[in-house]
Parts: structure tokens; C-alpha cells; sequence
């Protein structure tokens, strides 16, 4: 293996930056050229990459973001948009690759093994942490720190105002970053699309904790449990309090990795790059139980809801 591709697709998620450090200079310990596809998906298409060197890569490990950057390319889907990237394919003369996202990225990479031979590796990295076959995607442990520290922020205004704040995490339609938020900050609710909820519910159980005493409240919504707004009014008429929003939004995505992101993203790249020479391909890898574990890429697309049930159950208990 001479020459191999890297790329990172889907959202980006702190940590990505050192996944591709790692590719880089253990490709290079091989021997081979490392190829960095620039803009993710539409960077294929568009046949938009450059060489990367261990200079190139020099820096990075610390830094929010991708340096390659990211770009969805959803006619990847159609014949139309397929055939740019067989021209790109063609032209690059890649034997590997090294691809490094979330799920819509794993169905691309799946698409690019199938149709085209290109050997392929999948590195988990979202800050949805729904990708099964590892205990945690690159980008999670510094979402999840940053929606952590906003909240505690929020709740020393909600306590001095005695207000009830509602807080949208991100997650799309899974709720575990919602649920560990909600763990980790002492939240009276969470709301998660996994669990059906009753707002007249969640208005009672708050009413009562006035009634004991509790001079706030904590309402974390996962994105994909509906909109944090409609909660809002919904709260508000119920108890006739002072309710504000706040949105987090893509403030979870971006900044620094945390110290556990740089280290998984950097066993997770150096792993992914030495599968592929070793001839080991169409998988992604990721740590179970802290050890590395490879899982097929056609089936990482699909994630169990036990997790997020878990976390929702303790955090009720804890309430």
C-alpha cells in the first residue's frame, strides 16, 4: 500500500484534527503518501486534495474543527453524482482509505468499497455519539463538557432569578448527549425522543419541586424531541413562571478537544491507518471496553436506544 486517502465528511467534531495527525504520520512511518481530501464528500466529487506530509500536520492536535474541512454531498446518493467521483477515484489511483465521521459518511464509504474496490477504514467521529461499535465517538466527551459548563453557567441566573430555563442540546434523533447533560448538571427534566413525555406531567413534577423548596429549574430538550420553543410556552402557561430558552446549538461542536477526545481520536487514527496495511478493510474500528474492536461499516449506521434508556432512568432516580 503506497498511497492512501483521507477524509473527514458529516458534521465536524473536536478531535477530528488529531484522528488525521495520526493517519498522517503513521501512514508515513509505512512509507506511503497520504493523500487529504479536501472538503469532505464534495471534495471527492470535485477532485479538490492535497499531499500531506507530517509537516502538514504539524500543530493540529489541539485544534476545534477539521483543517481539511467538511462538505456534505448528498447526489453521492445518484448516478449523476456518483460518476465525479469515479474521475476523482481514477486520477488519485488511491489503495486505501482512511474515512473519518459519522454515519452518513460510513454509508458513503460503504458505497465507495462496494462499486469501486477502494479498501476502506471508518473512524467514528460525532458529537451525537451514535455510531455502535465503540463506547464513544471522537467529538462526544467535548460536547458534552461544553454543554455541561453552559448549563452550570444558566443555573447560577436561574437560581438567582428563581426562573425555569429550558436548554436545547444538540444530538439529532438521539438523546444520549441530552441525557448525560441532564446527569452531569443536576437537571429536574430531560426530554428525549426515545421516551414519550407529557408536558402536564412535567409541569406537576416541577410545581412540586417549587413546593419543596427548589428555587429553579433545569429543563434539558434534546434537539429531537421537539423544539425547545414550544416547551417554552407550553411551560409557561402551565405554571404562569418566568421561563426562559436557551439554545446551545453548534457552540457544542466547535472548540479545543478535550484531553480524552485527543487521546481516543489518536489511538482511533493510528488504529484505522494500520488495519489498512495490514489488509484489513470495509470495518470500521472503535474501543469497546478500552479495547480497539473492528465492526463491518454496513452495519454502523443503526444505533440502540439501551444507552440513552439507562442515563434517562438515572437521571430520574437522582432527581
Amino acid at each position: 500500500m503506497k498511497r492512501i486517502g483521507v477524509l473527514t465528511g458529516g458534521g465536524d467534531a473536536a478531535g477530528m484534527n488529531a484522528a488525521l495527525r495520526a493517519v498522517v504520520r503513521t501512514a508515513w512511518q509505512h512509507g506511503a503518501e497520504v493523500v487529504g481530501i479536501k472538503q469532505g464528500w464534495m471534495g471527492l466529487a470535485e477532485g479538490t486534495y492535497e499531499t500531506m506530509t507530517p509537516g502538514s500536520v504539524s500543530g493540529i492536535l489541539g485544534k476545534g474543527g477539521t483543517i481539511l474541512r467538511t462538505f456534505r454531498y448528498p447526489e453521492f446518493a445518484t448516478a449523476e453524482g456518483t460518476a465525479p467521483v469515479a474521475r476523482t477515484l481514477k486520477k488519485l489511483k488511491l489503495d486505501g482509505m482512511v474515512i473519518i465521521g459519522g454515519d452518513g459518511s460510513f454509508r458513503g464509504a460503504t458505497k465507495l468499497e462496494g462499486e469501486f474496490g477502494l479498501p476502506i477504514v471508518g473512524v467514528p467521529a460525532t458529537i451525537d455519539n451514535d455510531i455502535p461499535g465503540t463506547d464513544m465517538s471522537i467529538g462526544f466527551d467535548t460536547a458534552l463538557n461544553i454543554a455541561i459548563d453552559a448549563v452550570d453557567k444558566v443555573r447560577d441566573t436561574a437560581t438567582s432569578h428563581g426562573r425555569i430555563f429550558v436548554i436545547e442540546v444538540m444530538g439529532r434523533n438521539y438523546g444520549l448527549l441530552a441525557a448525560q447533560t441532564a446527569i452531569a448538571t443536576g437537571a429536574e427534566e430531560v426530554l428525549l425522543p426515545e421516551i414519550p413525555y407529557d408536558l402536564d406531567e412535567v409541569a406537576r413534577r416541577i410545581s412540586q419541586g417549587y413546593d419543596r423548596g427548589k428555587q429553579h429549574a433545569i429543563i434539558i430538550v434534546a434537539e429531537g424531541a421537539g423544539k425547545a420553543s414550544y416547551v417554552t410556552f407550553e411551560i409557561k402557561e402551565r405554571l404562569q413562571r418566568g421561563v426562559r430558552m436557551v439554545v446551545l446549538g453548534h457552540v457544542q461542536r466547535g472548540g479545543s478537544p478535550s484531553g480524552y477526545d485527543r487521546i481516543l481520536a489518536s489511538r482511533l487514527g493510528y488504529e484505522a491507518t494500520e488495519m489498512l496495511f495490514r489488509g484489513e478493510h470495509g470495518v470500521m474500528v472503535g474501543v469497546v471496553a478500552n479495547k480497539f474492536k473492528a465492526s463491518p461499516l454496513e452495519k454502523n449506521t443503526k444505533v440502540s436506544a439501551k444507552a440513552v434508556l439507562r442515563d434517562a432512568r438515572l437521571m430520574q432516580a437522582l432527581v
